[in-house]
């Protein structure tokens, strides 16, 4: 019945918001030049360098250091490369990967298994995060800049209504813990 009804109301319908993918590589300048290139390889747009905020004197890191890459993917992009990224991990996710909100996040440990990816010896081998963020119509609320709201507790996206979109979109199998 429940189905039914978020068929009926457009404003239940759960879409894609943004996908995210994310490389860390500490303190190793080599490595995160070669993530870089990964990236960009990937999905053929430049990442951006996240940077430390804190200072932890035991791994030297300092303020401003760069220690990652990552890149924010929306619309129509993010829908062509969900699909191979799901792909790499044989279309099967834990219930583990789902969060309260009804974010999808995992990771590929090497960046071969994605379809259309190429072996190249001046990156090796790396892995990366992926974070799928999902919303429905009306999550604009949030963002605003006047009088920006939460959206209520029956408009959120719960973990299944998470796992129920990638069935039916993706096709993806959910394994147990």
């Amino acid at each position: 019945m429940e189905q039914q009804l978020m068929h009926m109301n457009t404003m239940k319908n759960v879409r894609i918001e943004k996908l995210t993918l994310n490389i860390g590589a500490g303190k190793d300048q080599a490595l995160l030049e070669k993530a870089e290139k990964l990236i960009e390889q990937l999905t053929g747009v430049k990442p951006v360098r996240t940077k430390t905020q804190k200072r932890i004197p035991g791994w030297g890191l300092r303020p401003g250091l760069p220690i990652g890459v990552k890149l924010t993917i929306r619309n129509e992009a993010a829908r062509q490369l969900i699909p191979r990224l799901l792909a790499a991990k044989g279309n099967t996710l834990k219930k583990s990967n789902f969060d309260e909100a009804g974010n999808i996040s995992f990771g590929i440990p090497e960046y071969i298994d994605i379809d259309g990816a190429k072996y190249d010896p001046a990156i090796g081998m790396i892995g990366l995060q992926a974070c799928i963020t999902l919303e429905r119509p009306g999550y604009r609320t949030k963002r605003r800049r006047i009088r920006p709201a939460k959206p209520g507790k029956s408009h959120r996206i719960t973990p299944d209504d998470a796992m129920t979109f990638m069935k039916e979109n993706f096709k993806t199998q959910f394994e147990e813990e």
